[in-house]
């Protein structure tokens, strides 16, 4: 999954590069407004970590300028200032979430994750998805090969969803067990091995499997006839 950060504070998106990098993201930089606005213009992304305060073109004007080409893009603002109006303006810029300088890295990663599963419960207007012979049903919950009805779990459902949702691209562990914690409960490394080989062993037949990118995570993928 890609994200963008935008922040002039070296030490500061340093860190940020590390924890995110070690999240599973990918995640491209820009340290001014300028070079934040083209490559967001120029390349898509998953979500966006942008700071108010940037040299060159500020914050604001940058998501301003990006919101009217990337309207449902997931963006959170960065910024030292704290007042109401400073949050209703950013709000009002476009921003999709605030989160005021200092802060704990864990409440970003929730901030980014939430955000994330915002904006797949907006992407349900899709509310089928297809890769290969496979149909999801997001509404319904329900899933084919064909016309043969997949018996799969909650879990299962979710994490063909998510899967499915970003078919052809490699989506880590870490992204993962992300995506399908929430409500209080953290899905781990372990439970997401379990629930990827449950998976698998369904999707047997079907023509899609899921195979396993070493030290990189998995990819769904249509299948050579015999494979």
């Amino acid at each position: 999954m890609k994200l963008f950060l935008a922040e002039d504070d070296a030490v500061l998106a340093d860190a940020l590069l590390t924890r995110l990098g070690q999240l599973g993201f990918s995640v491209s930089h820009a340290a001014d407004g300028l070079a934040a606005q083209q490559q967001l213009l120029a390349e898509p992304f998953d979500a966006v970590i942008l700071d108010i305060g940037l040299p060159g073109l500020d914050g604001l004007q940058v998501l301003r300028n990006v919101r009217v080409h990337r309207p449902a893009l997931p963006i959170l603002l960065l910024t030292a200032l704290d007042s109401m109006e400073d949050r209703v303006a950013g709000l009002d810029a476009g921003a999709d979430d605030y989160l005021v300088k200092p802060f704990e890295f864990p409440e970003l990663e929730a901030r980014i994750r939430a955000l994330l599963r915002r904006h797949r419960v907006a992407d349900n207007v899709r509310d089928e998805l297809h890769f290969g012979r496979l149909r999801l049903d997001r509404g319904g919950q329900r899933a084919w090969a064909d016309q043969q009805a997949l018996e799969l779990s909650a879990r299962e459902l979710q994490l063909l969803d998510i899967l499915m949702a970003h078919a052809d691209r490699v989506v880590t562990k870490e992204q993962i067990a992300g995506e399908l914690s929430g409500d209080g409960e953290e899905v781990g490394a372990n439970a997401v091995e379990v629930y990827v080989h449950r998976l698998r062993k369904k999707l047997d037949g079907s023509g899609v499997g899921i195979r396993a990118m070493r030290g990189l995570g998995y990819l769904l993928a249509r299948l050579e006839p015999g494979a």
